[in-house]
């Protein structure tokens, strides 16, 4: 099922990165993503530039303070490998490339010039797998020049999962009734740019309405993350996790013979015309942030990090009435 899922998403980004944005008319072309300053169309119809913190959604694992304009959506693809080195990598799996580990397929919506509607479906890795997920995400304030001094965004989703039912007690999966297969996140993102360096910091809440007995229902995580240009196409990004865990789930992992880990991405943002691509290191198997946050069991210093992938391809869905009359 994951080569299958994989095999198309591959297919699909092949055929958007064949496509020729030279071709597109100007009225129609997809925003060039590389640009300093966005000038947006506000509600009170003032038009005000706004800096760009990030340049994409998405950095290794963390969503960016970054909203689309209205009528403009995002179609991403994002695929981690196995292991690069220790006892599950090395030649055996041509490090780690041999191996899938994760895949996600998603849409982002520009619902309005501050509100996005993300739709997403991950593969999965681990007991449980097949996630769909529906989530708001909201800029609250938008970094200006000579004006506001950083941007706020919150985001805020829910999860469920079609894993079948695990008869078995005491399992990821021993649901009970429809809403066990439900976990909801809710992530408050504050970030400023300061000259080209960008820095973000991620105050993340989530609830699992079914785990394991001795693991905890909710849980707090921080994050941070950094975009660190090299020139104006090829930029280092990074970001880290870590969850705040009780000592009865400290304890319960342990005593299953795992330990937790703190999540860290590090990798290379490569811009073009419409187009994001990031080539990323983590030691995180999974994608979908309801599910990294609780079980990332994998250290660095093992060689337990994986190479992955996101593509992201931005399109005009549809074009905002009043702001075509204005022209």
């Amino acid at each position: 099922m994951k080569g299958k899922f994989l095999l198309l998403c591959f297919c699909i980004s092949l055929k958007l990165f064949a496509q020729n944005d030279t071709t597109i008319k100007k009225d129609t072309a997809i925003v060039d993503i590389s640009n300093e300053i966005d000038s947006t169309k506000w509600a009170s119809g003032e038009e005000r530039p706004a800096l760009k913190v990030f340049y994409g959604q998405r950095l290794i694992n963390a969503k960016t303070v970054e909203v689309l304009r209205k009528g403009v959506m995002a179609f991403t693809v994002i695929h981690n490998f196995g292991d690069i080195a220790g006892n599950a990598g090395g030649i055996k799996n041509f490090f780690g490339l041999d191996v899938p580990s994760d895949a996600q397929i998603g849409f982002q919506i520009g619902l309005g010039n501050r509100l996005n509607l993300l739709l997403q479906h991950t593969v999965g890795s681990g007991p449980i797998a097949h996630f769909y997920e529906a989530g708001l995400k909201y800029q609250f304030m938008r970094q200006e020049p000579n004006g506001l001094p950083f941007s706020l965004t919150t985001y805020a989703n829910v999860v469920s999962t079609a894993q079948k039912v695990d008869t078995a007690n005491g399992r990821e999966a021993s649901f009970i009734s429809s809403s066990d297969r439900l976990s909801e996140l809710l992530q408050l993102m504050i970030a400023r740019r300061f000259g080209s360096i960008s820095l973000q910091l991620s105050a993340t809440f989530l609830h699992t309405n079914y785990v394991i007995p001795g693991d905890q229902n909710n849980l707090f995580a921080i994050g941070g993350a950094i975009r660190l240009p090299i020139t104006k196409r090829f930029v280092i990004i990074s970001d880290y996790f870590h969850s705040f865990r009780s000592d009865e789930s400290i304890d319960f992992w342990k005593n299953n013979g795992v330990t937790p880990k703190d999540v860290f991405g590090i990798g290379i943002e490569i811009l073009t015309q419409g187009h994001v691509f990031h080539m990323n290191f983590t030691n995180a198997r999974n994608i979908l942030e309801n599910r990294f946050l609780t079980r990332t069991t994998e250290s660095w210093g093992k060689g337990q990090f994986r190479w992955g992938f996101t593509l992201t391809r931005n399109f005009i869905l549809f074009r905002n009435k009043k702001t075509s009359s204005n022209k």
